[in-house]
């Protein structure tokens, strides 16, 4: 039942998100839209930036933790956060003095970044604790009041700075309920474990973190490619970013949410040395991750065009329309790069290989990508292509380590979603046919969900 609400409280966050995105979209002029847009972005790449390390080793070291070492770990990680968010400081006012944004509006996205990155480590070392339940509420909690506070900001005063300031406050109130909520206890570390624990925390955190911070900056150059193509206050850079915005959300709030569900078990297995076991549950945890998303991406196909109709101001509609579909093939590619090609390194620390692969993705979408602005070809297509090619180029470690998902499962989620996604060649003229082509969705969903008895593998991998 907790993973259940873990996923929920996932899918939550996802739709917060694209509601957030549709409700300011709908306030803000386009060239505050798109302001607002890259300083979003900007902020999360910081926060990966300064951060992403920190997170990825207190998953990995905590989650085979045990007894004192835990607390003296949960010490060292906070540590660590405070530096990270003073670093984080500085290299945010240097890039507001380089940067084309207002002064304020960087202000505030370094403000976010660090609000963001603390609540996360918090909400990690939660769900690490065995208290799913709570980081799963907190989840929640934290969706809702971004939301509330976005919406407010963008109505009070209808700017991109007005917005970030709701979303800042909103990151600032979530961590301070956050430590009421659930107290976690910690054992003051001497000055030499704690420098070992950062030496252990920088040899694989650091690494798998520039790794992260590499391939999040791909849609940033993206958004760069296509405003400087089209300029910022054009209604064609602020549909493309528009769709940027809204399609990373799901695959990513996705596959998160089937990581801090299975992946500390991976781990815990890994760790023990039991290849059989490590296999089985690794195997189980990528074809959910696969099925999940594979499923996702034509529902995204098949009902996006209704819900642009629905919600997306008409100024960007045919923009966002364009851009949608590539948009959601290249995020789906991204996702699994980022995340499924990526267990294996992380597994066996070898955090160089992912910064290889991050590089290389990068320099290719980007040659890829201003190519394809220069011909007038599809931006989100010429990414999602040169994705593909990395990924066949990333594949060794997953295919050697030989966790393979089931075959019949992943290509029943792949017949689902084509049948999902041919619903976009049918209109919706009134809201009941939408909720038939929902409804028919669902069935889908559940059948693959059945099939593949996946909700049985995630609770059996708590």
């Amino acid at each position: 039942m907790i993973s259940l609400l873990a996923f929920g409280s996932y899918i939550y966050q996802s739709a917060s998100a694209i509601v957030l995105i549709f409700a300011v979209s709908h306030i803000l002029a386009p060239a505050q839209y798109t302001s607002f847009s890259l300083a979003l972005a900007a902020s999360q790449l910081f926060c990966v930036f300064v951060f992403e390390w920190l997170q990825l080793a207190g998953v990995r070291f905590l989650a085979a933790a045990s007894g004192e070492e835990v607390a003296r770990l949960r010490f060292s990680l906070f540590t660590a956060g405070l530096l990270s968010a003073l670093v984080l400081v500085v290299v945010g006012s240097v890039a507001g003095l380089v940067g084309t944004l207002e002064t304020s509006v960087v202000t505030l996205a370094v403000a976010m970044a660090v609000l963001q990155g603390a609540t996360d480590l918090y909400f990690m070392i939660v769900r690490v604790s065995d208290r799913l339940g709570t980081a799963s509420a907190l989840l929640i909690l934290r969706a809702s009041v971004l939301l509330a506070g976005a919406v407010a900001g963008a109505l009070l005063h209808g700017t991109a700075a007005a917005t970030l300031f709701g979303i800042a406050a909103g990151y600032g109130a979530v961590l301070l309920m956050s430590l009421v909520v659930h107290r976690t206890s910690l054992q003051r570390a001497s000055r030499h474990a704690m420098l070992t624990d950062w030496g252990n925390f920088c040899r694989y955190g650091i690494m798998a973190a520039a790794a992260s911070v590499i391939h999040l900056s791909v849609p940033v150059t993206l958004r760069l490619i296509v405003i400087a193509t089209l300029g910022r206050a054009s209604t064609g850079a602020a549909g493309f970013s528009m769709a940027i915005d809204l399609l990373q959300r799901p695959f990513s709030v996705l596959v998160t949410a089937i990581h801090t569900v299975s992946y500390p078990n991976v781990v815990v297995q890994f760790e023990r040395g039991v290849d059989g076991e490590a296999r089985r549950v690794t195997a189980r945890m990528l074809e959910f991750i696969l099925c999940a998303t594979i499923v996702m991406l034509g529902g995204l196909i098949g009902l996006l065009p209704d819900a642009a109709h629905l919600f997306v101001p008409a100024d960007l509609l045919a923009d966002f329309l364009s851009a949608a579909p590539a948009a959601a093939i290249f995020y789906f590619l991204h996702t699994h790069l980022l995340a499924t090609l990526a267990v294996v390194p992380h597994l066996t620390k070898s955090a160089i290989r992912l910064v290889v692969v991050a590089a290389c993705q990068l320099l290719l979408v980007s040659a890829a990508s201003s190519i394809g602005a220069l011909f007038h070809i599809s931006v989100a297509a010429s990414a999602a292509l040169a994705t593909a090619l990395i990924i066949l180029f990333a594949s060794g470690p997953l295919i050697r380590f030989q966790a393979a998902p089931r075959a019949l499962l992943i290509v029943e989620a792949t017949v689902a979603a084509a049948a999902i996604a041919m619903l976009a060649a049918a209109r919706s003229d009134s809201l009941l046919w939408l909720a038939g082509k929902i409804a028919f969705a669902g069935l889908a969903v559940v059948l693959v969900t059945w099939r593949g008895d996946l909700l049985a593998s995630a609770r059996s991998s708590n």
